[in-house]
């Protein structure tokens, strides 16, 4: 089995602002204009300073505790993608304090987020780890390159990756707490049973409009097992 998800970018637009369905006096406000978020409190001094322009102690300390990012990137016409990467704790590695290397490995081969690199350079990477409630986001532009073309061994799961995001750091900074908080996230009581949301073979074949049923989600998780 190979189910891979079916999907498409959304159309091309002019560039005009979108109808969200209530045309544009149907809102109480609408917000327009920078100058329209002035309600919002300014940040406080300690919230601006706290970024920094490389990978130091800290953040590298927490990107070797991480086994799980997203990775945001857009296309050259600006259309956003955020795409989950994880591995083993510090599966990114730190290359020097401006240095990452993100391994690409075996995924839905739709290849996202490397055509949109090829085209625009820019990523942020958000670094999570089990029960940490901080988060890291990282910035910077990316190339492509060889894995025989970065001097570690990225080998994991008996398999070297299929490509290596060689991230240049242009930023970083800890997030603070709050939406994880807010979430419960790593709140052993605030797990969710699988049983409350339809098997994933069911929505892959509502979504891609199938006939025949796919797999159950047993055989499609063994079937990943062997792609990791």
């Amino acid at each position: 089995m190979n189910a891979t998800p079916c999907g498409s970018h959304p159309p091309e637009t002019d560039g005009a602002t979108p109808d969200l369905g209530r045309g544009s006096a149907g809102y109480r406000r609408r917000v327009d204009s920078p100058d329209a978020l002035a309600g919002y409190r300014p940040p406080s001094q300690l919230v601006l300073d706290k970024e920094i322009d490389r990978i130091d102690p800290h953040c590298a300390g927490f990107i070797g505790l991480s086994p799980f990012a997203m990775l945001s990137t857009a296309s050259a016409e600006g259309w956003p993608e955020i795409s989950p990467r994880g591995g083993g704790p510090g599966f990114v590695h730190v290359l020097d304090e401006h240095r990452l290397a993100l391994p690409d490995r075996t995924g839905n081969n739709r290849l996202d987020s490397l055509r949109n690199v090829v085209a625009n350079p820019r990523v942020a990477l958000q670094f999570f780890v089990p029960g940490f409630e901080e988060t890291l986001k990282v910035f910077g532009t990316t190339v492509v390159v060889d894995p025989d073309d970065v001097d570690v061994d990225l080998t994991e799961f008996g398999k070297p990756p299929r490509s290596v995001l060689l991230v240049q750091v242009t930023s970083a900074y800890f997030h603070c707490a709050k939406a994880v908080m807010r979430s419960g996230l790593w709140d052993p009581a605030a797990q969710v049973d699988r049983s409350t949301f339809p098997p994933f073979g069911q929505v892959l074949k509502d979504h891609c409009r199938l006939e025949t049923p796919l797999p159950d989600d047993a055989t499609i998780r063994a079937d990943l097992a062997t792609e990791l």
